[in-house]
């Protein structure tokens, strides 16, 4: 299945502020920062990039979904769709 800008936007902007966070924990530890402020902001980048992949695959869930209540053959089958799913579990 295609990432397709209408499907992925707010993974997107997800994954830009956790890049932003990474960017930032990066920082911390190269300046020796208090290591609990580090791991806070590790652990709000973990679940950003966590929830940016669950926002595709739901996006993908309703995309193939859509097109199968067409009458059109979807890009994924639920069981390909179900696979990625739990691989980000």
């Amino acid at each position: 299945m295609k990432l397709r800008p209408e499907m992925t936007s707010d993974a997107l902007a997800r994954l830009k502020r956790a890049r932003g966070q990474l960017n930032a924990v990066i920082e911390m530890m190269e300046n020796g920062e208090d290591c609990r402020a580090a791991l806070t902001q590790l652990a709000a980048v973990s679940k950003a990039i966590d929830r940016a992949g669950f926002k595709i695959i739901a996006s993908g869930m309703r995309h193939c979904g859509t097109a199968r209540d067409r009458g059109e053959q979807p890009e994924m089958t639920e069981e390909e769709l179900e696979k990625l799913f739990l691989a980000l579990a």
